[in-house]
């Protein structure tokens, strides 16, 4: 049973451990967000979330809420937890709300008890913002969910 948690854990921080392509221009920022909970309905999930994206050239950071849908393999819950990501984008100049808009990537989450996991997702304004995981995300909870995730940024 260990090696088969092992495995997985494995597996999903290979998945995220992407390399730099999946970095779109120059690093921007960085977004930081407080998940809700959630429950996995099997083959797909909802969660909530409040972010905050701090841009790397100074001046005010900038809120936004959010939400994760998934569709794949999700059974469980999640208590909540945080996630990062290093923001990416064509120049380092980055307008004011240009984090706002629709996001889809690769995703993957465990939890017995204590939980990590990933999302490596790209969209945002005209579909040029990549957000890279810093690390995996810290969660609580009992579930097993891999599949694609969506996220809608406001």
């Amino acid at each position: 049973m260990r090696q088969r948690w092992f495995l997985l854990i494995t597996a999903t921080a290979l998945l995220f451990a992407g390399p730099a392509a999946a970095q779109n221009g120059a690093k921007v920022g960085l977004l930081s967000c407080k998940m809700g909970p959630s429950v996995g309905l099997i083959v797909g999930s909802r969660q909530h979330m409040q972010c905050r994206f701090t841009p790397d050239a100074g001046g005010a950071s900038e809120l936004y809420s959010g939400t994760v849908t998934r569709v794949g393999l999700d059974v469980g819950f999640r208590a909540g937890g945080v996630m990062g990501w290093a923001v990416f984008a064509p120049t380092a100049a980055v307008p004011h709300g240009a984090l706002r808009g629709n996001y889809a990537g690769a995703s993957g989450d465990i939890s017995l008890g204590l939980g990590a996991g990933g999302k490596l997702l790209v969209g945002g304004s005209h579909h040029t913002i990549s957000l890279q995981p810093l690390a995996l995300q810290g969660q609580v909870g009992v579930n097993l969910a891999l599949g694609v995730a969506g996220l809608a940024l406001r």
